[in-house]
């Protein structure tokens, strides 16, 4: 009880401080109205639960009724308390842990279009390439409206290139495709434009070496701590003896090369791109994993949907790549154990391997005819490691909002087609939970978690400056590779193949 109204103040805490920053400055409702309804069918099951306890699952219809109601109020709140217009805050993107901080939004003063340059304006139109019809002149923004008359690539470049000629570097050009199908211009404010003269202390902000070591520094040690816990070493000898913190090193080592290899993947990408972006940040914490994760932030638009999708899919690939040996070595040093109804997913002590297609697969690859379908997994701290990796792979891949699934969906498909997938995503898994609660209400703290922080992500994603363009047949391709790999890591071993394989 104690971990769960520990887990329900740093949920709170999370969800206010993502509200206070990335809702607050672009609506007037009060913050604490829209953290209220966020929260609210969390207190309901929390109330649910400190009634009745794990013995009775949460009827499902207290979490339906509670989502249904909820969600469209956060959003009818958020609109009706609206001041800025989309489109008029500089693009920026977090990525990878959920508890991250969100964009940080830098208000940009620059001049607007005067009416003797609407001229130079639409002569930056050519007829044979975007046929302009009408120019909307909103606060910091210009909205140019009209029809393609070539590939969307092409005339991004062109016109890009036109307006930079008459207007210099005073605005960035979004190419966006509207609700009605048809694409248009926008010209948003460059806020590198106004930071000319302080290139090089902006670069050192934006890195911030000493910051990103010190966070390195600080959750090997947190992990290393959670790493001797888990090797069996008790706190009271931990006191008298703290050479056997070492004793946790394999399993922070393992977690952290993980979430570091994953990070370099997104950042080393971002950098091809030249884009800009802070170094990878970890998050520690002095207990459960010993870490939130790590994160980047990206403080530059993405050119096109095609960085966008490299930049998103190169954190996971890179992850589950170092994840596998180190899952595979873990789980050739694990024990056997019997099949009891403690077992759960985030149970170290009696994993279940049927819980994952891809873990019950490589669980009998590795330990062959010595697991039965009676059996479950005591993991190995490295195993432990590699396990959570396999875990961050999948809950990063989740086709929602700021997530690298997110992304890479609105990469494959556009950012319309996206925000529907990512609702679609979070139904289903909502429908998967409540399923698992009717058989198994031990687990409901554990898949809480995993809907409550999917539900607080925003659907909605920065676009790419050219966000028309498609992407060619090999990443689409690659964009479906992942998905697949996500469904192999969140569904259980169908009964058909656990007979087969006889686990």
């Amino acid at each position: 009880m104690a971990f769960w109204f520990l887990f329900l103040l740093l949920l709170g805490l999370a969800t206010y401080f993502m509200v206070q920053l990335s809702v607050a400055p672009i609506t007037r409702t009060p913050v604490w109205l829209m953290w209220l309804v966020l929260m609210t069918p969390i207190f309901l099951l929390s109330g649910w639960a400190l009634l009745y306890g794990a013995k009775q699952p949460p009827p499902p219809g207290l979490i339906i009724w509670s989502l249904l109601i909820c969600v469209p109020l956060y959003w009818i709140l958020f609109q009706w308390g609206r001041q800025l217009p989309r489109g008029t805050q500089t693009q920026t993107q977090a990525l990878e842990s959920p508890f991250a901080p969100p964009p940080i939004v830098e208000p940009v003063t620059v001049r607007p279009i005067e009416q003797t340059e609407e001229t130079q304006l639409r002569n930056c139109f050519p007829w044979s390439v975007y046929y302009i019809e009408n120019i909307e002149y909103r606060p910091q923004t210009v909205i140019c409206r009209g029809h393609l008359r070539t590939a969307p690539s092409k005339a991004y470049q062109q016109i890009k290139t036109n307006i930079e000629a008459q207007f210099g570097d005073r605005f960035l050009v979004n190419f966006q495709e509207g609700i009605n199908g048809k694409p248009f211009f926008l010209l948003v404010p460059n806020p590198q434009a106004a930071k000319a003269g302080n290139t090089r202390r902006d670069k050192e902000v934006l890195t911030r070496p000493g910051l990103a070591l010190m966070l390195l520094a600080v959750t090997l040690v947190t992990t290393t701590f959670v790493g001797a816990m888990l090797a069996g070493v008790e706190p009271k000898i931990l006191k008298s003896d703290l050479t056997v913190l070492f004793k946790g090193l394999p399993y922070s080592l393992g977690l952290m090369t993980i979430l570091g290899i994953h990070e370099l993947g997104h950042y080393l990408t971002a950098r091809f791109y030249k884009v800009r972006s802070t170094l990878p940040y970890f998050i520690p914490i002095p207990f459960f994993l010993g870490t939130f994760g790590a994160f980047i932030q990206i403080r530059s638009p993405m050119p096109n949907r095609k960085a966008l999708f490299d930049v998103s899919v190169a954190g996971p690939i890179a992850g589950f790549i170092v994840t596998l040996p180190i899952l595979i070595w873990g789980l050739a040093h694990s024990d056997i154990v019997s099949l009891t109804t403690k077992i759960s997913t985030l149970n170290p002590i009696a994993l279940n391997p049927k819980d994952s297609i891809l873990l019950a697969l490589l669980s009998k690859l590795v330990l062959g005819s010595a697991l039965t379908s009676t059996s479950a997994i005591r993991l190995h701290p490295v195993a432990v490691a590699g396990f959570l990796g396999m875990i961050v792979t999948a809950f990063n891949l989740m086709p929602v909002g700021q997530l690298d699934g997110g992304h890479i969906v609105h990469a494959m498909f556009g950012q319309r087609k996206a925000i529907l997938i990512g609702q679609v995503a979070r139904f289903l898994l909502l429908g998967v939970v409540l399923i698992q609660l009717q058989g198994t209400p031990s687990a409901i703290p554990q898949y809480l978690i995993w809907v409550s922080i999917l539900w607080l992500i925003p659907l909605v994603d920065e676009p790419a400056l050219n966000d028309v363009t498609e992407l060619d047949n090999g990443r689409d391709i690659l964009g479906l590779l992942t998905m697949a790999l996500l469904l192999l890591i969140v569904l259980p071993l169908p009964q058909a193949i656990a007979s087969l394989l006889q686990i």
